[in-house]
């Protein structure tokens, strides 16, 4: 359990910068450069989720079992994860009214994919994973709005076009994952 407690807490950590220390975020961006701030995020980012990983499949082999969740929250799951994949492409799709309207689709899609998951399991390695993951995109969310209003951002509106292309693209990789790719990956079937 502590291999996943530092990689989340290094992974979240580095995630938090703009929330919790923005300022020394921008002190650090002046003095590191755009491509060095970027280079220490992105190793940090990676130990982080490599800890993650490491730390959550060692957790599994041992697991402490908080509560049973019923088997309805595995569907149920299962149905928010296709909002949550669909979130998750409107944050790269240009110009989506989705990301037009809500302006952090992909904050808002680890909210939902965090939630789903801890609907789903009841152990002390998921609550610990999905429940981080879940409060700090309560908060990252929070944050990234407040500096949105302070700055008088206004969004155009999003292109119907782009829209289409966003739910297209965010149901087939629903699918994709939830039929071939999460049993592999994860160990658990979602619709079995």
């Amino acid at each position: 359990m502590t291999v996943l407690l530092i990689g989340l807490i290094l992974f979240l950590g580095v995630h938090s910068t703009r929330i919790v220390a923005d300022p020394w975020r921008t002190a650090m961006l002046a003095k590191l450069g755009e491509g060095g701030w970027k280079g220490a995020y992105a190793l940090a980012s990676a130990a982080g989720l490599t800890l993650i990983v490491i730390g959550y499949g060692q957790a599994r082999l041992a697991p402490v079992d908080l509560w049973m969740p019923p088997l309805w929250t595995r569907h149920a799951a299962s149905a928010l994860l296709l909002p949550a994949f669909i979130l998750l492409t409107a944050a790269y799709v240009p110009g989506n009214a989705i990301k037009s309207r809500l302006g952090h689709p992909m904050v808002l899609g680890t909210k939902v994919w965090a939630l789903a998951h801890l609907l789903a399991n009841g152990r002390l390695a998921d609550l610990l994973l999905f429940g981080g993951f879940l409060l700090w995109s309560v908060l990252a969310f929070r944050s990234a709005r407040a500096r949105d209003r302070a700055a008088g951002l206004i969004r155009p509106a999003g292109r119907a076009v782009s829209t289409v292309i966003t739910l297209v693209v965010g149901l087939v990789a629903w699918a994709v994952f939830a039929m071939f790719l999460h049993l592999p990956l994860m160990g658990v079937r979602p619709f079995g």
